[in-house]
Protein backbone atom coordinates (compact mmCIF):
# COMPACT_ATOMS: atom_id res chain seq x y z
CA UNK A 1 0.00 0.00 0.00
CA UNK A 2 1.52 3.63 -0.97
CA UNK A 3 2.24 5.98 1.92
CA UNK A 4 -0.62 8.54 2.35
CA UNK A 5 1.33 11.84 0.70
CA UNK A 6 -0.36 13.59 3.36
CA UNK A 7 1.19 11.54 6.38
CA UNK A 8 4.46 11.62 4.66
CA UNK A 9 4.42 15.05 4.53
CA UNK A 10 3.72 15.45 8.37
CA UNK A 11 6.17 13.50 9.05
CA UNK A 12 8.71 15.17 6.91
CA UNK A 13 8.00 18.35 8.52
CA UNK A 14 8.06 17.06 12.09
CA UNK A 15 12.09 15.82 10.95
CA UNK A 16 12.98 18.85 9.21
CA UNK A 17 11.66 20.64 12.43
CA UNK A 18 13.93 18.19 14.72
CA UNK A 19 17.03 18.92 12.58
CA UNK A 20 16.84 22.83 13.28
CA UNK A 21 15.75 22.65 16.44
CA UNK A 22 18.63 19.95 16.99
CA UNK A 23 20.90 22.17 15.24
CA UNK A 24 20.27 25.38 17.67
CA UNK A 25 20.67 22.93 21.15
CA UNK A 26 24.11 21.86 19.31
CA UNK A 27 25.41 25.47 18.85
CA UNK A 28 24.14 26.17 22.06
CA UNK A 29 26.54 23.27 23.85
CA UNK A 30 23.73 21.47 25.27
CA UNK A 31 24.07 17.72 25.95
CA UNK A 32 23.11 14.83 23.65
CA UNK A 33 21.20 18.46 21.26
CA UNK A 34 20.46 16.09 18.27
CA UNK A 35 17.56 14.05 20.29
CA UNK A 36 16.53 16.61 22.80
CA UNK A 37 15.76 19.62 20.72
CA UNK A 38 13.50 17.64 18.22
CA UNK A 39 11.98 16.08 21.38
CA UNK A 40 11.19 19.65 22.77
CA UNK A 41 10.19 21.11 19.78
CA UNK A 42 7.96 18.28 18.80
CA UNK A 43 5.82 18.32 21.90
CA UNK A 44 5.69 21.75 21.62
CA UNK A 45 4.13 21.03 17.86
CA UNK A 46 1.75 18.55 18.68
CA UNK A 47 0.38 19.73 21.85
CA UNK A 48 -0.46 22.98 19.40
CA UNK A 49 -1.42 20.83 16.53
CA UNK A 50 1.27 21.63 14.15
CA UNK A 51 1.03 19.31 11.05
CA UNK A 52 3.23 17.25 12.75
CA UNK A 53 3.82 13.13 12.59
CA UNK A 54 5.85 10.35 13.87
CA UNK A 55 8.12 8.45 11.48
CA UNK A 56 7.23 5.23 13.10
CA UNK A 57 8.54 3.22 9.87
CA UNK A 58 11.91 4.69 10.35
CA UNK A 59 11.98 3.97 14.26
CA UNK A 60 13.14 0.32 13.76
CA UNK A 61 15.52 1.37 11.27
CA UNK A 62 17.51 3.78 13.41
CA UNK A 63 16.92 2.53 16.84
CA UNK A 64 19.69 -0.62 16.33
CA UNK A 65 21.93 2.42 14.95
CA UNK A 66 21.90 4.09 18.02
CA UNK A 67 22.56 0.34 19.88
CA UNK A 68 25.84 0.08 17.55
CA UNK A 69 27.05 3.60 18.63
CA UNK A 70 26.37 2.29 22.38
CA UNK A 71 28.38 -0.85 22.11
CA UNK A 72 31.35 1.00 20.57
CA UNK A 73 31.91 2.78 23.81
CA UNK A 74 32.53 -0.06 25.92
CA UNK A 75 36.49 -1.29 26.14
CA UNK A 76 38.24 -3.74 28.01
CA UNK A 77 38.10 -1.73 31.20
CA UNK A 78 34.73 -1.63 31.47
CA UNK A 79 34.44 -5.44 33.02
CA UNK A 80 37.40 -4.48 35.30
CA UNK A 81 34.92 -2.35 37.15
CA UNK A 82 32.00 -4.93 37.69
CA UNK A 83 32.83 -6.07 40.91
CA UNK A 84 32.31 -1.94 41.65
CA UNK A 85 28.24 -2.43 40.17
CA UNK A 86 27.37 -4.68 43.13
CA UNK A 87 26.05 -2.36 45.87
CA UNK A 88 24.26 -0.19 43.06
CA UNK A 89 21.86 -3.18 42.07
CA UNK A 90 21.59 -4.59 45.48
CA UNK A 91 20.10 -0.42 46.84
CA UNK A 92 18.20 -0.63 43.42
CA UNK A 93 15.50 -2.25 44.52
CA UNK A 94 14.50 -0.15 47.38
CA UNK A 95 14.76 2.80 45.25
CA UNK A 96 12.51 1.11 43.29
CA UNK A 97 10.08 0.51 45.64
CA UNK A 98 10.58 3.82 47.12
CA UNK A 99 9.79 5.77 43.49
CA UNK A 100 7.33 4.02 42.53
CA UNK A 101 5.70 4.58 46.00
CA UNK A 102 6.05 8.26 45.71
CA UNK A 103 4.36 8.20 42.22
CA UNK A 104 1.71 6.33 43.53
CA UNK A 105 0.86 8.53 45.96
CA UNK A 106 1.19 11.87 43.76
CA UNK A 107 -1.88 9.89 40.72
CA UNK A 108 -3.63 8.14 43.93
CA UNK A 109 -4.03 10.82 46.00
CA UNK A 110 -3.43 14.31 44.13
CA UNK A 111 -4.78 12.97 41.13
CA UNK A 112 -7.82 11.12 42.12
CA UNK A 113 -6.72 8.11 40.10
CA UNK A 114 -8.06 4.74 40.30
CA UNK A 115 -5.89 2.22 41.93
CA UNK A 116 -4.80 0.06 39.15
CA UNK A 117 -4.42 3.35 37.21
CA UNK A 118 -2.48 5.27 39.36
CA UNK A 119 -0.47 2.18 40.37
CA UNK A 120 0.77 0.71 36.55
CA UNK A 121 1.18 4.42 35.84
CA UNK A 122 3.62 4.83 38.74
CA UNK A 123 6.04 1.77 37.73
CA UNK A 124 9.10 3.00 36.62
CA UNK A 125 9.37 0.28 33.95
CA UNK A 126 9.16 0.39 30.20
CA UNK A 127 6.65 1.71 28.27
CA UNK A 128 4.82 -0.16 26.15
CA UNK A 129 5.10 -3.39 29.27
CA UNK A 130 2.96 -1.46 31.78
CA UNK A 131 1.11 0.03 29.51
CA UNK A 132 -0.05 -3.82 28.48
CA UNK A 133 0.39 -5.16 31.83
CA UNK A 134 -1.50 -1.87 33.33
CA UNK A 135 -4.29 -2.30 30.16
CA UNK A 136 -5.03 -5.83 31.02
CA UNK A 137 -5.47 -5.09 34.60
CA UNK A 138 -8.09 -2.63 34.06
CA UNK A 139 -6.53 0.33 33.93
CA UNK A 140 -7.31 3.25 31.60
CA UNK A 141 -4.78 2.89 29.04
CA UNK A 142 -4.90 6.69 28.21
CA UNK A 143 -3.62 7.18 31.10
CA UNK A 144 -1.11 5.20 31.73
CA UNK A 145 0.62 6.06 28.55
CA UNK A 146 0.63 9.36 28.95
CA UNK A 147 2.34 8.84 32.31
CA UNK A 148 4.59 6.90 31.01
CA UNK A 149 5.08 9.47 27.95
CA UNK A 150 5.32 12.45 30.70
CA UNK A 151 7.87 10.42 32.53
CA UNK A 152 10.21 9.63 30.18
CA UNK A 153 9.88 13.32 28.52
CA UNK A 154 10.28 15.20 31.85
CA UNK A 155 13.37 12.86 32.67
CA UNK A 156 15.40 13.26 29.48
CA UNK A 157 14.62 17.29 29.33
CA UNK A 158 15.50 17.70 32.67
CA UNK A 159 18.79 15.12 32.85
CA UNK A 160 19.61 16.90 29.99
CA UNK A 161 19.13 20.60 30.92
CA UNK A 162 20.15 20.11 34.02
CA UNK A 163 23.83 19.19 33.34
CA UNK A 164 24.48 21.26 30.39
CA UNK A 165 22.87 24.56 32.08
CA UNK A 166 23.22 23.75 36.07
CA UNK A 167 26.35 21.70 35.90
CA UNK A 168 27.99 23.62 32.80
CA UNK A 169 28.64 20.46 31.22
CA UNK A 170 28.92 20.89 27.28
CA UNK A 171 28.67 18.29 24.48
CA UNK A 172 31.80 18.06 22.78
CA UNK A 173 30.33 17.07 19.61
CA UNK A 174 27.83 15.39 18.44
CA UNK A 175 26.38 13.15 21.37
CA UNK A 176 29.69 13.92 22.98
CA UNK A 177 31.90 12.61 20.72
CA UNK A 178 34.21 14.13 18.13
CA UNK A 179 33.02 13.77 14.24
CA UNK A 180 33.09 10.72 12.54
CA UNK A 181 33.37 11.41 8.89
CA UNK A 182 31.42 8.99 6.16
CA UNK A 183 34.67 8.06 4.62
CA UNK A 184 36.54 7.47 7.91
CA UNK A 185 35.44 3.73 7.90
CA UNK A 186 36.32 1.35 5.05
CA UNK A 187 34.39 -1.18 3.46
CA UNK A 188 34.98 -4.05 6.19
CA UNK A 189 33.71 -1.66 9.19
CA UNK A 190 30.78 -0.50 7.26
CA UNK A 191 29.83 -4.71 6.54
CA UNK A 192 31.00 -5.20 10.41
CA UNK A 193 28.66 -2.77 12.17
CA UNK A 194 25.77 -3.07 10.13
CA UNK A 195 26.25 -6.83 10.24
CA UNK A 196 26.01 -5.57 14.56
CA UNK A 197 23.16 -3.55 13.25
CA UNK A 198 20.98 -6.60 11.25
CA UNK A 199 21.69 -9.44 13.44
CA UNK A 200 21.60 -8.14 16.74
CA UNK A 201 17.71 -7.51 16.54
CA UNK A 202 16.92 -11.28 15.81
CA UNK A 203 19.72 -11.99 18.14
CA UNK A 204 18.10 -9.76 20.86
CA UNK A 205 14.57 -10.82 20.49
CA UNK A 206 15.64 -14.45 20.91
CA UNK A 207 17.13 -13.71 23.84
CA UNK A 208 13.98 -11.88 25.05
CA UNK A 209 16.14 -9.20 26.20
CA UNK A 210 14.03 -6.24 27.20
CA UNK A 211 14.34 -3.25 24.78
CA UNK A 212 16.32 -6.26 22.14
CA UNK A 213 16.32 -3.92 18.81
CA UNK A 214 18.91 -1.59 20.93
CA UNK A 215 20.74 -4.02 23.10
CA UNK A 216 20.60 -6.40 20.59
CA UNK A 217 23.16 -4.61 18.71
CA UNK A 218 25.12 -3.17 21.33
CA UNK A 219 26.00 -6.25 22.46
CA UNK A 220 27.53 -7.51 19.43
CA UNK A 221 28.72 -3.98 18.84
CA UNK A 222 30.62 -3.75 21.76
CA UNK A 223 32.08 -7.89 21.55
CA UNK A 224 33.47 -6.85 18.20
CA UNK A 225 34.72 -3.65 19.41
CA UNK A 226 36.18 -5.15 22.52
CA UNK A 227 37.67 -7.86 20.62
CA UNK A 228 39.13 -5.61 18.01
CA UNK A 229 37.68 -6.79 15.42
CA UNK A 230 36.79 -3.18 14.57
CA UNK A 231 37.47 0.17 16.34
CA UNK A 232 35.33 2.93 14.30
CA UNK A 233 32.11 3.68 15.94
CA UNK A 234 29.34 4.31 13.22
CA UNK A 235 29.75 7.53 11.85
CA UNK A 236 28.44 11.06 13.10
CA UNK A 237 26.42 12.05 10.29
CA UNK A 238 24.08 8.56 10.64
CA UNK A 239 24.19 8.78 14.26
CA UNK A 240 22.60 12.01 14.41
CA UNK A 241 19.70 11.48 11.88
CA UNK A 242 18.76 8.56 13.73
CA UNK A 243 19.27 10.84 17.18
CA UNK A 244 16.97 13.31 15.29
CA UNK A 245 14.10 10.39 14.46
CA UNK A 246 14.38 9.03 18.10
CA UNK A 247 13.39 12.40 19.54
CA UNK A 248 11.03 13.24 16.61
CA UNK A 249 9.04 10.28 17.66
CA UNK A 250 9.46 10.66 21.40
CA UNK A 251 8.35 13.95 21.11
CA UNK A 252 4.96 13.44 18.82
CA UNK A 253 3.55 10.76 21.58
CA UNK A 254 1.31 13.67 22.50
CA UNK A 255 -0.13 14.44 19.30
CA UNK A 256 -3.66 14.63 18.97
CA UNK A 257 -4.11 16.19 22.58
CA UNK A 258 -4.31 19.24 23.76
CA UNK A 259 -3.30 21.23 26.42
CA UNK A 260 -6.28 21.93 27.74
CA UNK A 261 -7.64 18.50 27.33
CA UNK A 262 -4.60 16.35 29.21
CA UNK A 263 -3.52 19.35 31.36
CA UNK A 264 -4.15 18.06 34.23
CA UNK A 265 -2.85 14.64 33.70
CA UNK A 266 0.36 16.61 32.28
CA UNK A 267 1.14 18.21 35.36
CA UNK A 268 0.72 14.78 37.81
CA UNK A 269 2.87 12.98 35.41
CA UNK A 270 5.27 16.19 36.11
CA UNK A 271 4.94 16.02 39.91
CA UNK A 272 5.17 11.86 39.78
CA UNK A 273 8.23 12.37 38.00
CA UNK A 274 9.97 15.23 40.14
CA UNK A 275 9.27 13.10 42.82
CA UNK A 276 11.17 10.39 41.27
CA UNK A 277 14.09 12.37 40.38
CA UNK A 278 14.04 13.15 44.24
CA UNK A 279 14.59 9.82 44.84
CA UNK A 280 16.58 9.40 42.81
CA UNK A 281 19.07 11.89 43.93
CA UNK A 282 18.73 10.86 47.74
CA UNK A 283 19.64 7.11 46.62
CA UNK A 284 22.30 8.17 44.24
CA UNK A 285 24.07 10.27 46.58
CA UNK A 286 24.17 7.26 49.26
CA UNK A 287 24.96 4.73 46.60
CA UNK A 288 28.05 7.41 45.43
CA UNK A 289 29.23 7.24 49.20
CA UNK A 290 29.16 3.29 49.39
CA UNK A 291 30.12 2.63 46.08
CA UNK A 292 32.99 5.56 45.24
CA UNK A 293 31.28 5.63 41.83
CA UNK A 294 30.68 9.42 40.86
CA UNK A 295 27.33 10.75 41.87
CA UNK A 296 26.48 11.99 38.09
CA UNK A 297 27.10 8.57 37.12
CA UNK A 298 24.95 6.70 39.55
CA UNK A 299 22.24 9.53 38.70
CA UNK A 300 21.95 8.47 35.54
CA UNK A 301 21.67 4.76 36.34
CA UNK A 302 18.86 5.50 38.60
CA UNK A 303 16.89 8.08 36.91
CA UNK A 304 13.75 7.14 35.60
CA UNK A 305 13.98 7.62 31.82
CA UNK A 306 14.26 4.93 28.91
CA UNK A 307 17.37 2.87 28.64
CA UNK A 308 17.93 4.40 25.05
CA UNK A 309 18.18 7.54 26.04
CA UNK A 310 19.49 7.97 29.30
CA UNK A 311 22.33 5.82 27.81
CA UNK A 312 22.64 8.09 24.96
CA UNK A 313 22.92 11.05 28.02
CA UNK A 314 25.83 8.66 29.18
CA UNK A 315 27.76 8.88 26.59
CA UNK A 316 27.26 12.56 25.61
CA UNK A 317 28.30 13.48 29.59
CA UNK A 318 31.28 11.16 28.97
CA UNK A 319 30.07 8.46 31.25
CA UNK A 320 30.25 5.01 32.04
CA UNK A 321 27.68 3.94 29.37
CA UNK A 322 28.44 -0.12 30.30
CA UNK A 323 27.31 0.87 33.88
CA UNK A 324 24.41 2.67 32.91
CA UNK A 325 22.59 0.63 30.42
CA UNK A 326 23.26 -2.68 32.81
CA UNK A 327 21.52 -0.41 35.38
CA UNK A 328 18.70 0.27 33.22
CA UNK A 329 18.35 -3.30 32.13
CA UNK A 330 18.11 -4.52 35.24
CA UNK A 331 15.65 -2.09 36.69
CA UNK A 332 12.99 -2.59 33.44
CA UNK A 333 13.48 -6.58 34.39
CA UNK A 334 12.51 -5.78 37.61
CA UNK A 335 9.77 -4.01 37.57
CA UNK A 336 7.86 -6.26 34.75
CA UNK A 337 8.33 -9.41 36.44
CA UNK A 338 7.57 -7.58 40.03
CA UNK A 339 4.76 -5.56 39.31
CA UNK A 340 1.84 -7.56 38.57
CA UNK A 341 2.84 -9.59 41.59
CA UNK A 342 3.21 -6.87 43.70
CA UNK A 343 -0.49 -5.64 42.39
CA UNK A 344 -2.12 -9.29 43.59
CA UNK A 345 -0.97 -8.55 47.22
CA UNK A 346 -1.61 -4.99 47.36
CA UNK A 347 -4.83 -4.51 45.40
CA UNK A 348 -8.47 -3.34 47.25
CA UNK A 349 -8.78 -0.36 48.76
Amino acid sequence: MAPDAGLVARQGFALGLGAISGYVFYRAGMPLPWMLGPMIANTIAAVLRAPVAPPMRLRPLVIPVIGVMLGASVTRDTFAHLGDWVWTVCILAPFLVTAAFASFMVYRRAGGYDRVTAYYAAMPGGLNEMLLIGTAAGGKEKRIALAHATRILVTIAFVGLFFGLVLGVRSGGPAGRPWIALDALGLMDYLVLGGCAVLGVPMGKILRLPAYNVLGPMVLSAVVHVTGIVHAAPPTLIVNFAQITLGTVIGCRFLGSTAREIGADLILGLLATVAMLGVAVAFAEVTSRVTGIPLPEVFLAYSPGGLTEMSLLALAMGQDVAYVSVMHILRILMVIAAAPVVFRFTRGD
